[in-house]
């Protein structure tokens, strides 16, 4: 009865550590797979990063060229007016917008009773006599330009004699948006400000700028569901940033709103501390939570923009970066993860029968048969002891003849006959090659294996290695000899081109810092060979005659299996007439 409940107690125990062994994988398979998707994830948000910040560096240039033609304008309106503001006239002005294909152009002055720059004349009477001290920083631009100096102010466009800031609200018009110019040259007695409408910049924004980008990404990525662009410094005002004009309007700027592209539909009460982080650290930041009804994964990225950029902060000042938000449907993740965990929980199942049902029947085998094998045991042991003793007499019968012949040797003299008689009873010392000390039974096996080849050919081979003892279980043995097989085959066929005296082949093995590398150098005269090398990575392409039986496949393989592990197969040449290939991976 105690020995059934100990076989009982053992099965229950097998059947535990079976349950335990796969919960564990389960989740840490769980954990792999989610992971696993975030870094895809990640992988997606970076490719839309690189796009979007293409597309905005293109907004950019397209409005400094924009600038330049607004220079352009002001120098031929300086051409088409009077030099004195007082002998110009606004009909003027409307009549040479038209010409010069602006908006509009107004002209500025000093005005030293009032302590501003005023606009004086221009075509869009909305602007006559209205005061421009209250503009920051643009008065300080128009006090620069009038001084005959550089402007200082750290973003926009500076040109000779002339500045333009970025597409903004007008003060004076605060549904319009424009473009603005301003030119002087101290050859007037007024600053020049022409100035266009945002169509142009819409219509290039509406082909090629990032909304458009942006609105195709999400239409062609399913698990996408919103990009956004927002500014970090103006994100957490929960609103544009305004100010009111001098006639009590309020005016929104457009540099300063917190979603600077995209749709901000998909609100979490996280995204402001998110959004902080990622551009107080300079980090990615990722966020699995739940917003607008959708269970999402939000990632948080800075995107560095050169300073100058006509993103500003809440004091108008330039920012160095903005964060790239990208919302991903969780749910494609967790359908992904249901199927797979579908595939692990029916192979765990599987296996979790066939081990209960292989302990039930090896433990009734081994209950029916512990007698018979009690009772085999003892007749082997009693067999095996009268066999024992058959052999101590057999040889202590043998012994006693080899102690008399010994003895009769010595007594004759016979010191030769002795010493072969005591060298064939004690059998030769069987001498066995040293093990090549590489730390990996693979690729000792292979190099082993080519020394031969090479001492057949008459190819003076010399390899060493370091630090391979420490290779884990992230590269197959497989594939790092199909690697240096390669390499050494076509190294092989190379020398076997030149005289004994030249059949050099020096193979560099090397693990350290991170980095898996192999370097094979061998005799090389042609150099031809080396400025064709990135065909010899071409499938079928090879140097060699095509009736020797080569194919062109090995160095082609060896790139194939080289890009698998995200590494470098590189080919060069040195002055000492050899041809290099060198291969690294990464290995952590």
């Amino acid at each position: 009865m105690m020995r059934r409940n100990r076989w009982q107690l053992a099965i229950i125990l097998v059947i535990v550590l079976i349950g335990i062994n796969n919960t564990v994988y389960y989740f840490m398979a769980k954990r792999s797979l989610e992971n696993g998707m975030r870094h895809e994830m990640l992988a997606v948000a970076k490719q839309i990063q690189l796009s979007i910040e293409q597309s905005r560096l293109g907004g950019e240039v397209f409005q400094n060229q924009i600038g330049r033609e607004l220079r352009a304008v002001s120098i031929a309106a300086e051409y088409a007016l009077d030099p004195d503001i007082d002998k110009v006239t606004n009909d003027q002005l409307a009549e040479l917008s038209n010409k010069l294909d602006v908006t509009h152009i107004s002209l500025f002055r000093q005005n030293s009773e009032k302590d501003d720059i005023i606009i004086e004349k221009s075509s869009d009477p909305k602007e006559l006599n209205r005061g421009s001290k209250t503009w920051d920083p643009w008065y300080d631009a128009f006090q620069q330009l009038l001084a005959l100096k550089p402007v200082s102010v750290k973003w926009g466009q500076t040109l000779p004699q002339f500045w333009t800031g970025p597409f903004e609200s007008a003060s004076t018009d605060v549904d319009k948006i424009y473009k603005w110019g301003y030119y002087y040259d101290g050859s007037t007695n007024y600053l020049i400000d022409p100035y266009i409408s945002n169509a142009m910049m819409q219509q290039y924004e509406d082909a090629t700028g990032v909304n458009r980008l942006i609105k195709r990404a999400v239409e062609e990525n399913a698990s996408l569901l919103e990009i956004t662009a927002v500014n970090p410094a103006t994100f957490s005002l929960g609103g544009p940033v305004l100010t009111k004009n001098d006639v009590g309007e309020w005016v929104e700027h457009i540099t300063q709103q917190p979603v600077i592209y995209g749709k901000y539909t998909y609100q979490n009460d996280g995204d402001v501390k998110s959004v902080e982080e990622s551009y107080r650290t300079g980090r990615t930041v990722t966020m699995n939570t739940h917003a607008n009804g959708k269970h999402v994964l939000k990632t948080f990225i800075p995107v560095q923009i050169p300073k100058g950029s006509s993103i500003l902060g809440k004091e108008g000042e330039s920012l160095d970066r903005y964060i790239l938000t990208i919302v991903s449907d969780y749910q494609f993740v967790q359908d992904s993860l249901d199927e797979q965990f579908l595939n692990i929980g029916l192979i765990i199942t599987v296996i979790t029968i066939l081990c209960m049902i292989a302990v039930v029947i090896v433990t009734s085998y081994f209950r029916r048969s512990k007698d018979q094998i009690a009772k085999h045991a003892q007749l082997t042991y009693v067999d095996e002891m009268n066999q024992l003793l058959v052999s101590v007499r057999a040889q202590r019968h043998d012994f006693l003849n080899y102690v008399q012949t010994i003895h009769s040797l010595a007594e004759l003299g016979k010191t030769a006959e002795l010493q072969a008689y005591t060298k064939e009873l004690a059998g030769d010392v069987q001498l066995t090659n040293d093990f090549i000390n590489i730390g990996n039974p693979a690729i000792a096996a292979l190099i082993r294996s080519k020394f031969a080849q090479a001492v057949e050919r008459k190819i003076q081979f010399e390899s060493s290695f370091r630090g391979l003892d420490n290779l884990d279980l992230g590269i197959k043995s497989l594939d790092l000899t199909r690697i240096i097989g390669n390499l050494i085959d076509n190294a092989f066929d190379e020398v076997m081109k030149y005289p004994e005296e030249r059949r050099l082949i020096r193979l560099e093995g090397v693990l350290e810092n991170g980095e898996l590398a192999f370097v094979i150098r061998n005799t090389c005269d042609s150099p031809e060979t080396v400025l064709s090398a990135q065909q010899l990575f071409d499938p079928g392409y090879s140097t060699k005659q095509k009736d020797g039986g080569h194919q062109g496949l090995g160095l082609p393989i060896v790139k194939q299996i080289v890009s698998m592990y995200k590494g470098t197969l590189q080919v060069t040449s040195d002055s000492e007439e050899c041809i290099i290939f060198s291969v690294r991976i990464p290995h952590y």
